[in-house]
């Protein structure tokens, strides 16, 4: 948990009853530690979920009522709104491959109608700080239109616009530190020499459970950030002095476009193109809190606002202990399969393409499951990790995630987690993991392990498939291009699941 705002007031029903809060975005960075920092406060909690399965692991999940829909659909959004209090609007379209902004306003428009017609007393909105005299990133551009659209809505609106948010999981955070780490010489853009006001995560959510509590007749727009002010230069130095890492060698040149800058950042970093590419857009303009007026309507926290090297130690401190909450990349990526596993041939037009492997292990099945479900992130995934590790860069050269996500846990998987370019999409422990490909490819994978009990020895079998649904004629060339480097991958990392080390298996 990232911070405690219990000197904070409670807000409450007409009932007397704590306040019902609507928080949209929960399987994102923020709505995911916001939802518990409002339990933890005293709040009732609502959540708008298209996917609630995925959420079922959450520790939070038998604390909140959830509401299925998605905040497209207005009928699915006048069910999540219906008698809320105070509805956190922390949706977003960033990483959409295609009009991210007119999806945005389209949510707002939406949501602002709906809360209105609900009596929702209170909006809370997170944006980001707006550059004053300065033309705005599409990003930026889009998020303070759909801070204007939700204020216009009738509905009393705090918008809060933070700049870098610093916390473990976080895609900002990401960029920095892996930029930081992996290159102790380095020639940047331009744009490491504009100022940035960073905030901690733990502030940001002190503002976001504070703002449920302003007086209803304020609406407005209020820039929030951490103590200090920094280039994005700056802001590396002081990422590698609170790493204890040697001071970086940066050079700054002209010569790398935002095309550039983007294809670098992602090459470097887990940040996948697409998502690189609106951040480093964003990152010409200087985000700067213009006025702190916030502060006299949500006080700081005992002991002020969080530095900037504490907040960067604490986010290491809970990489370092995978205790990260939440990541920028618990939110699929556009793109790839949100289709459920197909059974049908036909629904692939006719060829579904599977590799099975089948192992039997003296092991029993908690044991293997163990195995099973501790693969890839920095476990690896066989002696053919090398293998998988190719694949992922030539996903990154290709505008994918690649590798680098990593694991949220090094032990344990829960239903939406990312997993180097997978996706957990189903688990029943400890007989089944199945994950889906959101690497670049034309067609759609998935890779599932199944674990039962071998009645013959006692020790369990291990089945492993791999599933793949071309597109087009490219697709089936795609499967037969790899196929060569199946009999390889494949088997390796079958038995390196079913088997301890030193054991033997029957095929």
């Amino acid at each position: 948990m990232e911070a405690s705002n219990q000197d904070l007031p409670l807000l409450r029903s007409a009932d007397g009853k704590p306040a019902l809060c609507l928080v949209t975005g929960a399987t994102g960075y923020i709505g995911g530690r916001l939802i518990v920092e409002l339990l933890k406060h005293g709040y009732r909690v609502r959540i708008l979920a298209r996917n609630p399965e995925r959420l079922k692991y959450h520790p939070w999940i038998d604390q909140v009522e959830v509401a299925e829909g998605d905040a497209q659909d207005r009928a699915a959004l006048e069910r999540a709104l219906a008698g809320v209090d105070v509805a956190y609007y922390l949706l977003h379209a960033l990483m959409s491959k295609d009009n991210f902004e007119s999806q945005e306003r389209t949510m707002a428009e939406s949501f602002g109608e709906v809360a209105k017609e609900c009596n929702v007393r209170r909006i809370v909105y997170l944006g980001g700080i707006i550059a004053p005299n300065e033309v705005m990133s599409p990003h930026l551009q889009a998020r303070a239109d759909t801070g204007e659209i939700l204020r216009a809505s009738g509905v009393s609106t705090i918008e809060l616009r933070a700049g870098v948010v610093i916390g473990s999981g976080s895609a900002s955070f990401e960029m920095l530190r892996y930029l930081t780490e992996r290159l102790p010489i380095m020639t940047v853009p331009k744009w490491v020499n504009v100022r940035i006001q960073p905030i901690a995560v733990r502030d940001v959510l002190r503002y976001l459970v504070g703002a449920a509590t302003i007086n209803p007749t304020i609406s407005g727009a209020f820039d929030i950030g951490g103590p200090q002010v920094f280039t994005y230069k700056e802001m590396m130095q002081q990422y590698a002095e609170a790493a204890g890492l040697r001071r970086r060698i940066i050079i700054p040149v002209p010569v790398l476009t935002p095309r550039l800058s983007s294809g670098w950042v992602g090459l470097v970093t887990p940040v996948p193109y697409t998502l690189a590419k609106r951040l480093v857009a964003s990152l010409k303009n200087e985000v700067v809190a213009a006025d702190d007026s916030i502060r006299g309507l949500v006080p700081d926290p005992p002991g002020g606002l969080t530095p900037f090297k504490r907040a960067v130690q604490l986010a290491l401190t809970k990489i370092k202990d995978a205790r990260v909450e939440t990541r920028w990349s618990d939110a699929s990526i556009p793109g790839t399969p949100s289709e459920p596993l197909p059974t049908d041939p036909s629904w692939a037009g006719g060829t579904l393409y599977k590799d099975v492997r089948t192992v039997h292990s003296p092991d029993s099945v908690e044991e293997v499951w163990k195995r099973v479900e501790a693969i890839g992130g920095d476990n690896g995934y066989s002696i053919a990790t090398w293998a998988w590790q190719l694949r992922g860069f030539i996903d990154r050269m290709f505008g994918g995630v690649g590798l680098r996500r990593g694991r949220r846990d090094p032990n344990t998987l829960q239903v939406g987690d990312a997993l180097d370019f997978w996706r957990v999409e189903e688990i029943i422990k400890p007989k089944l993991l199945r994950l889906r490909a959101e690497m670049k490819m034309p067609g759609l994978a998935w890779l599932e392990f199944g674990i039962e009990e071998d009645p013959e020895t006692g020790g369990s079998i291990l089945t492993q498939v791999a599933i793949y649904a071309p597109k087009g004629l490219l697709g089936h060339a795609y499967w037969w291009a790899v196929w060569p480097m199946h009999g390889f991958v494949f088997p390796s990392m079958a038995r390196t699941a079913a088997l301890a080390k030193k054991s033997s298996s029957k095929r």
